[in-house]
């Protein structure tokens, strides 16, 4: 769990992070505690190519899970410390993301650079929905 300050505002939104690490035998049990997920993060090693090509798959997952409704999420390139071993070129994976609704961020988690970005994009992305689902109730009401 991650809370995360929405910026000119006083309120928080509280992520619960569900981390199949890509690992298939995590994922059936990933699934059955999503439920109906609010948001994706998707993540991938700069430094394998075929670690974003994975991504394709992941996000079908996804789909056939949520029967086609639109999950808002990230994209969020590791590693971006190794730039020597990079084998993924940011305007690639931003375009994938792109094509998937997806916003894109690089970071490195061993340099701990830019890992609040992804968070902060997944928290705003659910608080706007919120905000409009709250608004679209109170239009409800005489």
């Amino acid at each position: 769990m991650k809370c995360v300050n929405i910026p000119e505002t006083n309120d928080s939104v509280e992520l619960y992070i569900l981390d199949s690490a890509g690992k298939e035998t995590l994922v059936e049990g990933c699934e059955k505690m999503w439920g109906e997920p609010s948001l994706l993060c998707l993540v991938f090693d700069l430094t394998n190519e075929q670690s974003l090509a994975n991504c394709t798959y992941w996000m079908e997952r996804v789909r056939a899970h949520c029967k086609g409704l639109h999950v808002p999420g990230v994209l969020v390139g590791n590693k971006s410390d190794l730039s020597v071993r990079r084998e993924v070129q940011a305007s690639v994976a931003k375009e994938w993301a792109q094509s998937q609704g997806l916003e894109y961020h690089e970071t490195s988690a061993k340099e701990m650079d830019n890992c609040d970005a992804p968070l902060l994009s997944l928290a705003q992305a659910f608080y706007s929905f919120y905000q409009e689902r709250r608004e679209a109730i109170q239009n409800l009401s005489p």
